[in-house]
């Protein structure tokens, strides 16, 4: 629960940044929207990322009540973090790398799946994402600017354009539900598996049910508490974006982490996806060398860098004296 309280935090930037950046919701809808979509999402479309979390990083056989307390533990306390500087952190890169600690330390991890699947993802989505975002913002939307669509009152202020882009906001929750909650699902199901006895699709959907009814809420305190800092620093400051721009940052974003998840089931930040969204149509909009002098820019990279080496180190020196005291 505490784990899914700061989930809930981080993960509210980068699925309403866009609509709430762009003034078309209200911050106290966010929440339950979001918690909502987030695990019909984990339902529908969520089963294959939870295998790669749980049974293709470490061997799945290690993941006992234990380790599962530690990683998770370790997940939080870096995302906690992240969520007081008011920084959205990628839950997928701090649970893989809490969970190749306990890998690491009884030299029974997968570093091929590491190495070549999962980190180039990491890499090259966001690349994508941003350069996507860059050619829609330079050749799509700045000659339609220049027209005047972008900037009519009665363009932006339609229902229409409104309602789109609550609807691609709700998609990008959606896409969160399909890769996040499998950071905790998939490692929840291989200790059910261990623990419990149970087959692998009894497990998972055990363990589903189990996140719906009990989980789900703390999505929602999560984004209560520590949303707005988030939203603001993503939706506001980066830099200001219309609607229509919002409208193709979410759905870029979102569109590739649904990808990743239902191809090869790859734990991949949607924070990073978005804000290299932003990034694009803010390069399009303002220069590369105006958008990367901002201050939230260069916070937003070292936040990413330290988050994941917390939550390494911490499940690591937590495995090491669970063990040291035979525990494990």
């Amino acid at each position: 629960m505490f784990l899914a309280i700061n989930m809930g935090g981080s993960g509210t930037g980068p699925s309403f940044s866009t609509a709430y950046g762009a003034n078309a919701i209200r911050k106290s809808l966010i929440p339950g929207l979001f918690g909502i979509m987030v695990f019909l999402g984990a339902v529908i479309a969520g089963k294959g990322t939870a295998n790669t979390v749980g049974t293709a990083i470490i061997n799945p056989y290690l993941i006992n009540n234990v380790v599962i307390s530690i990683v998770f533990f370790s997940v939080a306390i870096s995302l906690l973090i992240a969520n007081l500087a008011g920084i959205p952190q990628s839950t997928s890169q701090s649970t893989i790398f809490a969970l190749v600690a306990p890998g690491i330390y009884f030299k029974d991890f997968n570093p091929t799946k590491l190495f070549y699947e999962i980190i180039p993802t990491w890499v090259i989505l966001p690349i994508i994402s941003m350069v996507l975002c860059f050619i829609i913002g330079k050749y799509i939307y700045k000659p339609l600017r220049r027209k005047g669509y972008t900037i009519s009152s009665k363009v932006n202020n339609s229902y229409v354009l409104k309602g789109l882009l609550v609807a691609v906001s709700l998609y990008v929750a959606f896409s969160i539900g399909s890769n996040n909650v499998a950071n905790a699902v998939g490692p929840l199901t291989s200790m059910t598996i261990n623990e419990m006895g149970l087959d692998p699709d009894e497990s998972y959907w055990f363990v589903t049910i189990f996140s719906i009814l009990i989980i789900a809420p703390c999505f929602g305190i999560g984004s209560s508490i520590f949303g707005h800092k988030i939203l603001r620093n993503t939706g506001k400051e980066l830099f200001l974006f219309g609607r229509i721009e919002a409208v193709i940052i979410a759905f870029v974003s979102a569109t590739l982490l649904l990808l990743a998840s239902l191809t090869k089931g790859i734990p991949t930040s949607l924070v990073q996806l978005n804000v290299g969204a932003i990034l694009g149509i803010g390069i399009a909009k303002l220069g590369i060398k105006n958008i990367f002098r901002k201050t939230q820019v260069r916070k937003f990279f070292a936040m990413w860098a330290i988050a994941p080496i917390i939550a390494f180190s911490l499940s690591l020196l937590l495995v090491y004296i669970a063990d040291l005291i035979d525990y494990l």
